[in-house]
């Protein structure tokens, strides 16, 4: 199932694919906000190419701008996966700055970066403002960290205090996402194989990206939800649960039903 080969070429080839795309995102940043947008989705559906990821998409993405996609979490590959799909940027835990690789890559997609402790929160809602008033959207994990694919830990609703915002003068379109890794070289992805995908806990990074490269073709499968805003709801709290109830049915039915979604509305192979 894990192949030493795969995985040493297929790192090869995403590590030339980041390099050749480099300098390209980084004028993009300096002369066209829009290129700067648009690149990293290129640059990730290039990525699922490499890596053997097929993304089945089901729903409407929410045009408006700005959007705050609001989707469960877990893996690094999420990040991939998503980005594909959605010109965005993530909202991150601090840590993830520091990584090797991905720390720049995060960087270079804009991520705002959010520490978990509360020292700080008022600058951090500041910044998240600050993009989501320039018509930024922005994709948040509310679960707080990645969890083991078989389920959608309860969200943290003071996460959800961004909603607030009106930007442009009008409330924020928020947009519940799924997101599940169903299948392996075709078959179902079992309860128990799902941690060879997620990465949570304790998980040592570099051994399990080198186990996960290595392995067949994987299917994603993403589910957009109908677009929100928080008028609609009495409370932050009550977006909240609206958002993960629908994440998590989602989920559920995503991993539940071996066949292709239907209707698949992009795909990605």
């Amino acid at each position: 199932m894990i192949h030493a080969l795969r995985a040493a070429f297929r790192l090869a080839t995403w590590l030339g694919w980041t390099l050749a795309l480099l300098p390209a995102h980084l004028v993009a940043l300096a002369v066209s906000p829009r290129a700067a947008a648009l690149l990293p989705v290129f640059y990730h559906r290039g990525a699922c190419r490499i890596l053997g990821i097929t993304v089945d998409a089901q729903g409407a993405r929410a045009r408006a701008r700005p959007v705050l996609y609001v989707c469960n979490h877990t893996s690094y590959l999420d990040i991939v996966v998503l980005g594909a799909l959605i010109p965005g940027s993530f909202i991150a835990k601090t840590e993830v700055a520091g990584w090797p690789v991905f720390g720049l890559l995060a960087k270079l997609q804009r991520s705002v970066f959010v520490a978990r402790r509360r020292p700080g929160a008022a600058r951090e809602r500041d910044a998240v403002a600050v993009r989501l008033d320039a018509g930024d959207n922005l994709i948040l994990f509310p679960e707080g960290t990645s969890n083991d694919g078989n389920r959608v830990l309860p969200f943290k609703s003071a996460l959800f205090a961004v909603a607030a915002r009106r930007p442009r003068g009008r409330p924020l379109v928020v947009q519940p996402v799924s997101l599940a890794y169903s299948h392996l070289d075709g078959l179902p992805l079992g309860r128990h194989q799902r941690p060879l995908v997620a990465w949570y806990g304790d998980m040592e990074m570099g051994g399990h990206l080198w186990r996960l490269v290595g392995l067949g073709r994987l299917r994603a499968r993403v589910i957009f939800h109908e677009p929100v805003t928080i008028e609609a709801f009495a409370s932050r709290k009550a977006l909240a649960a609206h958002c993960h109830a629908a994440i998590a049915a989602g989920v559920a039915e995503a991993l539940r039903n071996a066949g292709p979604l239907a209707p698949v509305t992009e795909r990605l192979a």
